[in-house]
């Protein structure tokens, strides 16, 4: 079939079509419809995040995007095939769109992801409407289906994407505390604001069914907080300090996890979906299993920026670059008069950083939200612990204990921040690297791990120590551990997925 005979009237209405990304692989679609707009989603989220006033911007909204595009792929796909509930009634039956010529799944899927995907993000659309035309669907047997698709993809947007009405992720009205302990911006990135404060309130919940939440992170007077200062001290701090001895392992495991909204990169629900498209592909999955296993895990992940976010504004913790120049309480807004100074405070002490890649002369910097929970840790759980269920043989006994044994689910992935294209600040190409995984509870693990060595974060913002530290200098095996306090970041994600996963993606009531 020539490319001019493809369906056109899948989207209304059309604009002029554009060549898109290569990663979009259009040939693709032939062989799995859902990777196929799946990659299209990705390329969506790296675009925004590599030009200016970029839409869905930063972790939460990008993952928000992602939970509707596959939701809106799901209904269409199994309002067809009809393997699993759908998420959202289908529209009714009509004498223009009967239900008894809705038979083309790849048309409904297209409509569906191509109608979510130019509500999110609009000044992308003529990419999104070529890419329907790369699917190359047969216009004979497409015009219900793709109607069903279309109203499929409008009825989830309208109903979970964030209202005009509402704050998102912007911080109008929002005030910061002066506090000792509490989050403020980047001493060396002034000016940065502040993302989501308001979001974890405000935004709907997908698909979770338990309010999620957490212990309050240690005391800065407590053994725990003394020994996670003096680990990202060490471990996190910028690479000319000498009181920094992180390993060249470390800091190459803090990099290639890090994805933080750069140029030509983006978010780490893009790295999580990224690391289950390989998954996918290794198992050969069918497109349902797909249409299933997609929706399932950008779900979690959209549900996990709401929670975390929550939790990250109800507890304010500061980043390690003011916890570790302002441990002392005579230094910061509110330090109190003192003629000495604690030997762990480091008042001219900075992290390596959440790398600025991609842009030569920028400077790495420490996200503009608050430590406790870490994000990296709970997208990421959630995520890997969802595929994990997917394909798990847990007992129900091992299943009411929150679904934790090590997995048999090796892989190798390469990272864009190590993938011989990206540049560091300075202008210098990294090199590839090929990371092999023994199993998803290594990746999580690792990936939460990651943000210490970037001194981003606090050790307790992604797990108890006591769940993973043989001693303050040797972490156990990840085949061996097993997260048991309600701490930090994994665990979030963790429950997050159990409960999505358990309840079989449904509408969420709270």
């Amino acid at each position: 079939m020539a490319p001019n005979e493809a369906v056109t009237n899948l989207q209304s209405p059309p604009t002029t079509a554009v060549s898109t990304a290569a990663t979009m692989s259009p040939a693709s679609a032939a062989a799995d419809i859902i990777l196929y707009w799946n990659a299209v989603a990705l390329e969506a989220n790296r675009e925004s995040h590599s030009v200016p006033n970029g839409e869905q911007t930063g972790p939460t909204l990008s993952a928000r995007a992602l939970g509707i595009v596959h939701l809106a792929m799901h209904d269409a796909f199994f309002a067809i095939d009809g393997g699993h509930p759908l998420y959202m009634a289908l529209p009714p039956s009509s004498p223009g769109n009967p239900i008894s010529e809705r038979t083309n799944i790849a048309a409904a899927v297209s409509a569906a992801a191509c109608t979510a995907l130019s509500a999110l993000y609009p000044s992308q659309r003529a990419k999104f409407e070529a890419a329907v035309l790369g699917a190359g669907i047969l216009a004979a047997d497409a015009a219900a289906s793709g109607a069903l698709g279309r109203a499929v993809g409008h009825r989830i947007f309208a109903s979970l994407a964030i209202k005009p009405n509402e704050p998102g992720v912007g911080d109008k009205e929002y005030e910061a505390s002066f506090a000792h302990g509490h989050h403020r911006q980047d001493p060396d990135n002034p000016g940065q604001g502040f993302y989501g404060p308001f979001y974890g309130a405000t935004a709907r919940t997908m698909a979770a069914f338990n309010g999620h939440t957490l212990a309050p992170p240690p005391m800065s007077d407590t053994p725990d907080y003394k020994a996670a200062l003096d680990q990202v001290i060490r471990k996190g701090g910028a690479t000319a300090l000498k009181t920094t001895d992180r390993l060249s392992k470390d800091t190459l495991i803090g990099v290639y996890w890090a994805y933080d909204g750069v140029k030509s990169i983006g978010t780490p629900p893009r790295l999580y979906n990224q690391i289950l498209r390989t998954v996918a592909r290794s198992k050969n999955n069918s497109e349902a299993d797909n249409a299933r296993l997609f929706a399932l895990v950008n779900v979690a992940m959209a549900d996990a920026g709401k929670f975390c976010w929550h939790e990250k504004y109800r507890y304010d913790l500061w980043r390690p670059v003011l916890g570790v120049r302002e441990h002392d309480r005579s230094m910061g807004p509110t330090g109190t008069p003192a003629s000495t100074l604690d030997p762990a405070c480091h008042p001219f002490w900075l992290p390596l950083g959440a790398p600025k890649t991609n842009e030569p002369g920028g400077r790495n910097f420490t996200p503009n939200f608050p430590a406790y929970p870490s994000g990296h840790a709970t997208f990421g759980a959630s995520a890997l612990q969802m595929i994990r269920r997917f394909y798990g043989d847990f007992t129900s006994e091992e299943i009411a204990a929150g679904a934790q044994k090590p997995d048999t689910i090796a892989f190798d992935f390469v990272s864009d921040e190590l993938n011989g294209i990206s540049v560091d600040t300075n202008g210098t190409v990294r090199p590839r690297h090929v990371r092999h995984f023994d199993s998803l509870w290594h990746a999580i693990f690792e990936n939460g791990l990651s943000r210490v060595f970037l001194g981003v974060h606090w050790i307790f913002d992604a797990f108890d120590a006591a769940d993973v530290m043989v001693d303050s200098e040797t972490f156990k095996d990840p085949a061996d551990i097993e997260y048991t306090k309600q701490v930090g970041g994994v665990k979030l994600g963790l429950d997050i997925a159990n409960d999505i996963f358990d309840s079989g993606l449904k509408a969420s009531t709270l």
